[in-house]
């Protein structure tokens, strides 16, 4: 659906930086796990110390940067203007491997029909039953998660949100062959605290404690290096939904308030409803196939120049990549939420209604220098399309002198604006 593209801020704009995490940022990640206490991110120093550990050499590639590694995991956080972290989010290369499977429930409908004689009365029967049926798989997806913003810049106006969870598909696209050729999104379901302020599940109180003989945080921790217990443990037949209380039934695939925004996030780049919840928390699985999600097949890669943009400046998200003649010291990746403008195609534009308003498909244009060709198109050498965009956005991204190539994803996929149709 086209829509009006959104003005640029009038007011001086100061840059959020998307990156990946270092060592030097323990500190405040352990602060921020505390916000989110999920087994992804939990607030445990040690398991953070590690995890970053595992980013930076998920970063560098390891022995073989070209080759796939199901163990690569990659943290990235969200840098104020005055260098404070201020938020995370995740990717894992392979939710799913020998060592950790993946485990879900399946939410499945079954339809039951009978014609009962009641003495002289003759009733017919339908039924739909919902059902639970337990899966596994030693190759899964590839993951994201551990996404938390600081709960004092959750209503930010520059939505800060949107960079934290939509950069993460820029470094997919950059670097493909990282990432497997689905992308699965846990999404949190409605949680609620006990009397000691620790997380605890509907459906894991009425279901999983009862076949493990564990409370929800203890699973949880568990969970974070042995999900076999869960296979091992719960039933290998269909849980029939029905026989659970209605107040768990009733939040089986259901987001919490908190995981709205990010669903609907997820929704407009193509992730839609697996079918499948969390066997822990009926939490809903969203997927998407990776080269579909537009974040990932419309990303081009371009030349960037500082300058004005205008109302006709399009939102979007630009990045870059470390080369490798620049200083170890440098984070591998680097994105900012901005405006840029450029030259549109002729071919690309179309007439909208009326109001003289056009959309510009950029899914149409075959002369850019995509990060994830398509099937028969070529990968261009040297990036033939510029881009402009404000000074400090763009000086943000440190790209080294003499080199301004960056990876552009433009949202929203259709974007609208207001040309003057004599310029046309």
């Amino acid at each position: 659906m086209s829509r009006r593209s959104s003005p640029v801020p009038k007011e001086h704009m100061q840059s959020f930086v998307f990156r990946d995490a270092m060592a030097s940022d323990e500190d405040a990640i352990f602060e921020l796990a505390g916000h989110l206490d999920t087994l992804n991110l939990p607030p445990d120093r040690g398991f953070i110390q590690e995890l970053i550990a595992r980013s930076e050499r998920s970063f560098a590639g390891g022995n073989d940067p070209e080759l796939f590694d199901p163990e690569r995991r990659f943290l990235f956080v969200l840098e104020s203007p005055t260098g404070e972290v201020v938020g995370t989010s995740m990717i894992h290369a392979q939710h799913g491997t020998r060592g950790e499977p993946h485990v879900f429930f399946r939410v499945v409908q079954e339809e039951r029909y009978a014609e009962l004689s009641l003495g002289s009365e003759r009733r017919e029967v339908h039924m739909t039953h919902e059902m639970l049926h337990l899966g596994r798989t030693y190759q899964g997806p590839t993951e994201i998660g551990g996404l938390v913003l600081h709960p004092d810049l959750r209503k930010h106006p520059r939505k800060l949100g949107r960079l934290l969870s939509l950069g993460r598909f820029l470094y997919i696209a950059a670097l493909r062959h990282r990432f497997r050729d689905r992308v699965l999104a846990e999404l949190l379901p409605p949680l609620e605290r006990g009397p000691h302020g620790r997380t605890h599940s509907r459906l894991w109180d009425a279901l999983g404690s009862r076949f493990t003989n564990l409370t929800y945080a203890e699973a949880d921790r568990l969970s974070a290096h042995d999900k076999e217990f869960i296979w091992r443990l719960f039933p290998v037949s269909p849980v029939h939904v029905s026989l659970l209380p209605p107040e768990v039934r009733n939040f089986i695939g259901e987001v919490g308030p908190e995981t709205v925004g990010a669903l609907r996030l997820l929704q407009s780049i193509g992730f839609t409803d697996s079918g499948k919840v969390d066997p822990f928390d009926g939490g809903p699985h969203w997927e998407a196939a990776t080269d579909e999600i537009s974040l990932v097949r419309d990303a081009q890669w371009c030349r960037a120049r500082a300058g004005a943009v205008d109302e006709a400046g399009v939102p979007g998200i630009v990045a870059r990549v470390r080369q490798a003649h620049e200083s170890p010291e440098l984070p591998w990746f680097r994105a900012v939420w901005t405006h840029v403008r450029d030259r549109v195609p002729d071919e690309l534009v179309t007439h909208v209604d009326d109001k003289q308003d056009f959309a510009v498909d950029w899914g149409q244009d075959r002369a850019g220098d995509w990060a994830v060709p398509a099937p028969g198109e070529s990968v261009h050498a040297d990036p033939g399309r510029e881009i402009t965009m404000p000074a400090e956005d763009l000086a943000a991204l440190q790209l080294p002198a003499g080199n301004e190539q960056v990876l552009v994803a433009l949202r929203p996929q259709l974007r609208v604006a207001n040309p003057d149709p004599a310029a046309r």
